[in-house]
């Protein structure tokens, strides 16, 4: 197919990313109601909405993602009518995790509804960052774009990361409690551990390439981590800050080791850490600036990370 007549709708903030770094941000006629970057792309149709409030506190929206859940019900909806509209002839989701996303199974449904062409769907499915990779070279195959530079480049800042940290002993890598929702606790997983591997750390609780577990405050008091970093799924850094506030009025909380040395971090996890696609990198070079600011100084403080 002609790139000219590519029509992309994209129902994933980080493929949103991919195909933008493609070089194809003019194909995207159609989004989800997160897709936010690049700037350029919040001017096209939305094509989803949620079946919650996201301005909730933490412990709500939980609760209000558990009972939809229960209830058998996709917490995203899709606008059959703008999709109808739009005539797209790429839809791009993912299989990953139905809570970040529409899932494959409900855009396929959705599919079935719509007359004329057939949109071709491309679902993407990242659980380690060679799954990003392997993303990015699937979207650009089925686009009928090239992608081997965009990856080469990628691949080689996360290289020169973990080359600086490759040396560093044991004790010279600190532990990291990566905190991806507040209420309940739950630790970043999925890339993360292999991105605070990258940046010289050693991630706490959770293991590559699967879902992101629950702890109580109790484990990780007793764990006592050298450093915290909050990075709440959607959330902003100003989010963020406010969502990890209430944690600093829990028993022991003074008592934490990375509280001692100052070494608790809010990040601006919705733009970076949660979103699998080209800032990822960006991820890792800020985990690195975190966590060893003797080695490395990329410039991402105060936009993307802050001490709480």
């Amino acid at each position: 197919m002609n790139n000219q007549n590519l029509t992309i709708v994209s129902l994933l903030p980080s493929a949103t990313e991919i195909v933008a770094a493609l070089g194809l941000t003019e194909a995207i006629v159609g989004r989800s109601h997160e897709c936010d970057y690049p700037p350029e792309i919040q001017n096209r149709p939305v094509c989803t909405k949620a079946r919650l409030d996201s301005k909730n506190l933490s412990g709500k929206i939980h609760e209000d993602i558990t009972n939809i859940v229960q209830a058998a019900l996709s917490i995203y909806q899709i606008n059959i009518d703008v999709l109808q509209q739009l005539q797209p002839t790429h839809i791009i989701t993912q299989d990953q995790c139905d809570v970040c996303a529409v899932s494959v199974a409900e855009v396929e449904k959705a599919v079935e509804t719509i007359s004329g062409n057939r949109p071709k769907i491309i679902s993407l499915q990242p659980n380690v960052i060679t799954d990003l990779w392997a993303d990015i070279e699937r979207v650009a195959d089925q686009l009928g774009v090239e992608s081997r530079r965009l990856v080469e480049n990628l691949e080689a800042r996360v290289k020169i990361c973990a080359q600086k940290t490759q040396q560093l002993s044991v004790m010279e890598r600190p532990t990291v409690a990566c905190i991806e929702w507040t209420d309940p606790l739950m630790i970043a997983a999925n890339w993360i551990p292999e991105l605070v591997t990258f940046a010289g750390g050693q991630c706490l609780f959770s293991v590559a390439g699967e879902n992101a577990p629950q702890v109580t405050w109790e484990t990780l008091v007793v764990t006592n981590p050298d450093v915290i970093i909050f990075m709440p799924c959607g959330f902003d850094l100003e989010r963020t800050r406010s969502e990890a506030m209430p944690l600093k009025h829990l028993p022991d909380w003074q008592n934490l080791q990375a509280v001692k040395s100052g070494r608790v971090y809010v990040t601006d996890g919705n733009s970076y850490f949660n979103r699998p696609g080209p800032r990822l990198v960006d991820s890792v070079e800020i985990l690195a600036e975190i966590l060893h600011p003797e080695i490395f100084e990329y410039g991402y403080k105060m936009g993307a990370w802050e001490m709480m």
